[in-house]
C-alpha cells in the first residue's frame, strides 16, 4: 500500500459512470460515491475509474461499493477562472456487504502558510495545503482541514514543513459569488484526524 497517498472507502453508488477522459490510450469514467459518517451526513465524492476496471466489476446504482485508490487534483482553466479539481483516481473495486468507510492517509509537504481560524461556536480550525508528490515530477495539491490541538499546532508549520496525516476525504456544499449571481459550489477537503511533522 502507497502510505504517500492512500484512501479506502466503502459507500453507496449514487449515479452510473458517464465517460471523462483518454489519457494515453487508457478510457476513464466518473461516477458519484455516497459514504455515510457515524454522524449520519453523507459525503458525496467523485470517483475516476479506468474503463479496465469497471469492466471487470460492472456497476449499478444503489450497490455497495469497496474502493481503494489515490486522491488527485488538477488546475481547471475555466472562463470564471482557475479551479482546483479533486477527485479519487480507483485502483480496485468490488462489490461488497460492509459498513461505510472513509479512510484518508497523506506523506505531503506543506505548500501555501497554514490559516488558523474560530468558528462562531469558538472551534478551532486550521486550513492547511498540502503538496503530495506523484511520480515524475508531479504532486496533487490537496486541501486539508484541521482541528482543535493539531489546528492550534498546525497554525505554526512554517511552508515546506513535511506532514504525515490520516482522516477522511468529506464534501461540502458551499454559495460562490460570481459578479451579480450565485451558484452552489462543491468542496472536497480532507478533514484530518492525527497529523505529525514526518521525518
Amino acid at each position: 500500500m502507497d502510505q504517500t497517498n492512500h484512501i479506502t472507502l466503502v459507500g453507496t453508488l449514487a449515479s452510473r459512470p458517464e465517460y471523462s477522459h483518454t489519457n494515453h490510450g487508457r478510457r476513464f469514467y466518473t461516477f458519484q460515491l455516497e459514504v455515510a459518517r457515524l454522524s449520519g451526513a453523507i459525503d458525496t465524492l467523485p470517483i475516476l475509474a479506468p474503463q479496465s476496471l469497471l469492466e471487470q466489476t460492472p456497476i449499478t446504482d444503489g450497490e455497495c461499493i469497496h474502493i481503494t485508490g489515490q486522491i488527485r487534483s488538477y488546475n481547471s482553466r475555466l472562463l470564471t477562472g482557475r479551479r482546483l479539481v479533486i477527485s479519487v483516481l480507483a485502483q480496485t473495486l468490488t462489490l461488497c456487504d460492509m459498513p461505510h468507510d472513509n479512510e484518508v492517509q497523506l506523506l505531503g509537504t506543506i505548500c501555501k502558510e497554514p490559516s488558523y481560524r474560530r468558528t462562531p461556536l469558538g472551534r478551532e480550525i486550521c486550513d492547511v495545503m498540502l503538496a503530495v508528490n506523484r511520480p515524475y515530477q508531479r504532486a496533487d495539491y490537496l486541501p486539508c482541514i484541521l482541528w482543535g490541538r493539531t489546528a492550534q499546532e498546525a497554525a505554526y508549520y512554517p511552508v515546506g514543513t513535511p506532514l504525515r496525516l490520516s482522516g477522511r476525504m468529506q464534501s461540502r456544499n458551499y454559495i460562490k459569488l460570481l459578479g451579480d449571481r450565485a451558484e452552489q459550489r462543491t468542496a472536497y477537503e480532507i478533514s484530518v484526524i492525527s497529523a505529525e511533522i514526518a521525518e
